[in-house]
């Protein structure tokens, strides 16, 4: 016999004991209710026992990370509202991964500061505290000169297009495993870089992106499957990025294209890895044909590199 069953019989036994040399005149109906009472809470103290509340258990990659790294974070928890994850005042989405597993994905850059952050993961209505070090990276410098003006300054059509690219987070992931490498070109300028524009230094930039010196018409792929949800031509007023293309590979990852020659894709397209949508130009501000490829997560450019080499489930 199971000793539940060994417990509440023993304490109904004790309790009808106690009842009738105690109070034999006690009317059965509350022996009845008051036998039910004791076994009622005798079952409830057991279930509490012996199912005590399990914490939600909750997993950070890379677990060294550093400026431009995106982090991730994985919770294990029971199924209902999704967790969420707030970091440095921002709370973050996540997104059901299966078996009761959600995922958040963090974007940090080189203009944050290194040192401790401590996440806060909110689940099944409790709250966990991780902190994590931020490390700092070395970013080079790059001395760009654009002529006399300095060139276009762009337009707000341009902008608000662009803004409103890296504003979408769709639920969907679109993308499966490592992404690809857009471009065989050389890479030219990596991810991080900061600048001084005809001798004057950029305040609060960095290099966006990783660029590639491929050769003029050389192709452009799709580095991972996501929908086209972004196409600007000079024609219309892209000034300085030129002929760009973006796609969203969902849950708030996005790729951005710039300079391009020639666009082969329309918005609302479904691309596949590695399927060619354009090729390498010099459209827009550029000193010369490369392709500049930016990943953005939750709207801040990360390193794509990460996303390359081991990828996010």
């Amino acid at each position: 016999m199971a000793i539940s069953h060994l417990l509440s019989a023993k304490l109904i036994d004790r309790s009808r004991h106690f009842l009738q040399r105690n109070y034999p005149i006690w009317p059965i109906w509350g022996i009845k209710r008051l036998w039910f009472s004791c076994f009622a809470g005798t079952i409830g103290l057991i279930l509490l026992l012996s199912n005590p509340a399990q914490a939600f258990q909750v997993q950070v990659q890379p677990t060294s990370p550093a400026l431009g790294d995106t982090i991730s974070v994985i919770v294990q928890a029971a199924a209902g509202e999704n967790p969420t994850v707030t970091m440095r005042q921002k709370t973050y989405p996540t997104f059901n991964l299966g078996n009761n597993r959600f995922r958040a994905l963090l974007p940090t850059t080189p203009l944050d500061t290194a040192g401790t952050l401590t996440l806060q993961v909110n689940a099944e209505g409790q709250t966990q505290s991780l902190p994590i070090v931020l490390r700092s990276r070395s970013f080079p410098t790059q001395s760009i000169w654009l002529g006399e003006g300095g060139g276009p300054e762009g337009t707000d059509y341009e902008f608000n297009k662009i803004d409103a690219f890296k504003a979408l987070v769709t639920p969907e992931k679109f993308w499966n495993g490592p992404f690809l490498r857009p471009n065989q070109g050389e890479v030219s300028t990596i991810y991080g870089v900061q600048r001084y524009y005809n001798g004057e230094f950029a305040n609060d930039y960095y290099h966006r992106g990783v660029d590639y010196a491929g050769a003029e018409g050389s192709p452009v792929i799709a580095p991972a499957a996501g929908r086209i949800a972004l196409v600007g031509r000079v024609s219309e007023g892209f000034e300085l990025h030129g002929n760009t293309i973006g796609i969203d590979h969902g849950q708030g990852v996005l790729s951005i294209f710039l300079h391009l020659s020639r666009i082969d894709v329309k918005e609302g397209d479904f691309v596949q890895a590695g399927q060619q949508i354009g090729a390498v130009g010099s459209t827009g501000i550029a000193t010369g044909p490369h392709l500049h490829w930016g990943l953005y997560v939750d709207g801040l450019s990360v390193d794509p590199v990460p996303w390359r080499e081991t990828g996010f489930e």
